[in-house]
C-alpha cells in the first residue's frame, strides 16, 4: 500500500482552513506539502504488513554457531529508541525505548535488523501494546523461534499534552511469547537484564 501524498496535501489544506487560517499566506503556503512528505516518512511502516517486513529484514546467520544446545541462552537488546503515533488522537508517542529478547534456535538475526524491526513497527498509527506484538511477531517469523519478549517504555502525547495533562507519565508494556510467558526463571532473567544498569525500573 502506497501513501497518497497528494491526497494528504489536500486534507491538510482543508484542516488549515477549518482552523480559521489562510493556507495561501506566506508562512503556510508550503505547509500541506511539507506535512504530506513528513507523513510519508513517519508512517512508512503502514505501507508494509508484518510478513513483508519480515521478508525485507530476513538476514540471519547460521554458520559457525552452535545454537540450541543451551535452552536458556538468549539474545537481549535494549534501549532501542523509536517513536510512534497514537491511533486514537494521532498524538506523538515519544521517549520510547524498546527492549527485545529471543532464544535462538537455528537462526540469529543481525543486530541492526532488530532495531529496524522496532522502527518500522513504530512508524504506523499504533497502540503501544500492538507495537510490542508486531515486533514479537516479525521477530518470530525471521528467527523461527517461539520464545520472544518485547518490553516498551514510552510517553504519550495524549496523556501529557491533552486530557489529564500529566507530563512525565510513562507507560510500560510487556509482550511475552513462548517460554518467556511460561517459565518463571527465564522471565526473571529477562527482568534482571532489563533493569540492570538502567533507569527503567519496575515498581
Amino acid at each position: 500500500m502506497a501513501i497518497d501524498v497528494q491526497a494528504i496535501e489536500g486534507y491538510i489544506k482543508g484542516i488549515l482552513i477549518a482552523l480559521g487560517d489562510d493556507p495561501e499566506r506566506e508562512g503556510l503556503k508550503d505547509t500541506p506539502k511539507r506535512v504530506a512528505k513528513m507523513y510519508e516518512d513517519i508512517y512508512k511502516g503502514m505501507c508494509y504488513t508484518n510478513d513483508e517486513i519480515a521478508e525485507m529484514l530476513n538476514t540471519t546467520f547460521e554458520d559457525d554457531l552452535a545454537l540450541g544446545n543451551a535452552e536458556n541462552d538468549l539474545v537481549f537488546m535494549k534501549d532501542i529508541e523509536i517513536f510512534s503515533h497514537c491511533e486514537h488522537h494521532l498524538a506523538l508517542m515519544y521517549n520510547m525505548k524498546v527492549a527485545v529478547a529471543y532464544i535462538p534456535k537455528q537462526k540469529v538475526i543481525g543486530l541492526s535488523k532488530i532495531a529496524r524491526i522496532a522502527d518500522m513497527a513504530g512508524r504506523r498509527l499504533q497502540l503501544q501494546e500492538r507495537i510490542g506484538s508486531d515486533i514479537a511477531e516479525i521477530l518470530q517469523k525471521i528467527t523461527e523461534s517461539e520464545d520472544v519478549a518485547v518490553i516498551i517504555q514510552g510517553e504519550h502525547g495524549c496523556m501529557t499534552t491533552r486530557g489529564i495533562q500529566k507530563p512525565g507519565a510513562k507507560t510500560i508494556t510487556t509482550t511475552l511469547r513462548g517460554r518467556f510467558n511460561t517459565d518463571p526463571m527465564l522471565n526473571n532473567k529477562l527482568m534482571m537484564l532489563y533493569t540492570k544498569d538502567s533507569t527503567n525500573q519496575f515498581g
